[in-house]
């Protein structure tokens, strides 16, 4: 999930497939026929998090201005690679004035840090159509490795021809890890917003044409 500019769509150039993987989870015939490289429709995904506040209700939010692409590879799951660029500064919770707090020094300081970004490091397929990714997550200039669950959710050719796959993944991560240490404590006991934050990529995926 490639990156770095401001269309609504981004592709990055599949990386060589590893030779000589052995051991592998054979793929059914549907989806080893998605290998190749496909770019992520922006207006019909969604990158969301939700997190525990007062500890009574949960808050979502997302951010709207990203770029990221996917290759996959059907044969050899181990080769498949995502990247994701989040400019942090167009999140979106609902509520401006919060907003505004998280894009401020006390969460990402997105006036230092614009970005946090993704890249895999590693794939395997977890069986029938779930896969594990392990990429490194860098968020205020701090990196450290996280694990996404990745389902497929099936494929369709859309009315206008172009070819869709769906991919939902989730990863949960203790944002103190990465510098988000921010916090209130509650007179009744807890905190105000919770270390564990629950990240959601809801992607839409095109298969590019492009170098074809």
């Amino acid at each position: 999930m490639g990156i770095f500019s401001r269309r609504q769509t981004a592709t990055i150039d599949p990386a060589p497939a590893p030779a000589g993987e052995a051991g592998g989870v054979a793929l059914d015939p549907a989806l080893r026929a998605l290998t190749g490289q496909w770019t992520i429709d922006r207006p019909h995904s969604r990158i969301g998090f939700s997190v525990r506040h007062a500890m009574v209700t949960t808050v979502r939010g997302a951010f709207a201005d990203y770029d990221s692409t996917l290759y996959f590879d059907g044969e050899r799951p181990s080769a498949s690679h995502a990247e994701i660029a989040i400019r942090v500064g167009s999140v979106d919770t609902g509520v401006e004035q919060r907003d505004a707090h998280l894009i401020g020094t006390d969460f990402f300081d997105a006036g230092r840090y614009p970005e946090m970004v993704f890249r895999s490091t590693s794939a395997t397929h977890a069986g029938g159509e779930t896969f594990r990714m392990t990429g490194d997550l860098t968020i205020r200039d701090v990196t450290r490795p996280v694990e996404l669950q990745l389902d497929y959710l099936g494929s369709v050719v859309d009315p206008f021809g172009f070819e869709r796959a769906g991919f939902d993944g989730t990863t949960t991560i203790d944002r103190t890890e990465w510098g988000l240490v921010y916090n209130q404590r509650l007179e009744a006991g807890g905190t105000m917003v919770s270390e564990k934050v629950r990240l959601q990529f809801d992607i839409s995926a095109i298969r590019s044409t492009s170098g074809v």
